[in-house]
C-alpha cells in the first residue's frame, strides 16, 4: 500500500499534561498521542488518517483540531452537543469532514448526540459540506432505515453496523445495512474486529466484508479503530490491516483504501 492509503477511524488521547480528559469522562484510556498515531500510519504504510472525536473529551474538540492543524493530510469527525444549535461553520476549512451521532439503544455513552439530533442538524451539516457518521447496531437498523433514507447528507455507518457474527449475513439487521449500501444511501467503515470478539473462527468476518463489497464496493472505506480501547488483548493494527486487505481482495483493495476515502474525505 502506498502513502496514498487511508485509515478512516482512529482516536487520539493526550498528552494529558496538555490535553486533560473531560471531567465527565466515563473511562480514562492510556495516552495515544498524535505523534504515536503518525508513527503508526508510517508503520502501516498509510499516509492519511481520520480522527474521530472521543467521548472522553466531552465538548472540547481542541485536541482534534490541533492534530488536524499539525497534519493537513488528516481529516476529522466532530461530535455535536446534544440539543445545542448547529455550530459547523468553518469546520471544513479546518479539516473536519463529518459529525458523529449515536443510536445504540441501551448502550449509548452519556452526552452522545443521538439520531434525533442528526435529523435536526442535517440541513446545517449539508450547508457546511459535512457528512453524518452513525454509530449504531445492526439490530437497530431495520427500524431506522427509512429515517436515514430521507437525510440530505451522506451517512457513514461505522464498525460495519455492529453486526452479529453468529446471526450471519442474512440476518435482518445486516440485510438492512446491505440494502442501504446497495441503494447508495450510506457508506460503511470496514472495521470488523469488535464484532468478532470471542469468535473461535478468525475468518468469521470475511463473509460480512464480502457481502458489503457485493452490495456496493464504491462506498466502503477501512478503519483501524486505533488505539483499540477496552479490548484485551489489544490487537495488532498491522495484522488488522493485513486481514482487511485479504478479505477485501486484490481487485478492490485500492478502491477501499485509496479511491473511496479520497472521495469521502479528500
Amino acid at each position: 500500500m502506498t502513502l496514498a492509503g487511508w485509515d478512516c477511524h482512529a482516536h487520539v488521547f493526550g498528552p494529558y499534561a496538555q490535553w486533560p480528559l473531560a471531567g465527565s469522562a466515563v473511562h480514562a484510556p492510556p495516552e495515544a498521542t498524535e505523534a504515536m498515531y503518525a508513527a503508526l500510519l508510517q508503520r502501516l504504510g498509510l499516509g492519511r488518517g481520520v480522527l474521530v472525536h472521543p467521548s472522553a473529551y466531552g465538548e472540547d474538540h481542541g485536541l482534534l483540531l490541533a492534530a488536524l492543524a499539525a497534519h493537513p493530510q488528516w481529516r476529522g469527525v466532530v461530535v455535536p452537543v446534544p440539543g445545542a444549535p448547529a455550530a459547523f461553520s468553518g469546520l471544513r476549512e479546518r479539516g473536519v469532514r463529518g459529525a458523529r451521532f449515536s443510536h445504540r439503544p441501551g448502550a449509548d455513552f452519556p452526552g452522545s448526540a443521538r439520531l434525533d439530533d442528526l435529523e435536526r442538524l442535517a440541513p446545517a451539516l449539508a450547508d457546511a459540506g459535512l457528512h453524518a457518521e452513525l454509530w449504531t447496531t445492526a439490530a437497530a437498523l431495520p427500524a431506522i432505515a427509512h429515517r436515514l433514507q430521507t437525510l440530505p447528507v451522506p451517512v457513514v455507518i461505522d464498525h460495519m453496523g455492529g453486526f452479529d457474527a453468529t446471526a450471519g449475513i442474512d440476518a435482518p439487521g445486516f440485510a438492512a445495512l446491505r440494502q442501504l449500501l446497495a441503494q447508495g444511501r450510506v457508506w460503511v467503515k470496514l472495521c470488523a474486529y469488535r464484532n468478532l470478539l470471542g469468535q473461535p473462527d478468525a475468518e468469521a468476518g470475511a463473509p460480512f466484508v464480502q457481502a458489503l463489497l457485493q452490495a456496493n464496493a464504491e462506498q466502503l472505506v477501512w478503519g483501524s479503530d486505533w488505539p483499540h480501547l477496552r479490548v484485551a488483548p489489544v490487537p495488532d493494527t498491522a495484522a488488522l490491516l493485513a486481514q482487511g486487505q485479504r478479505w477485501i481482495g486484490a481487485a478492490d483493495v485500492d478502491r477501499v483504501l485509496v479511491h473511496n476515502p479520497n472521495r469521502l474525505y479528500g
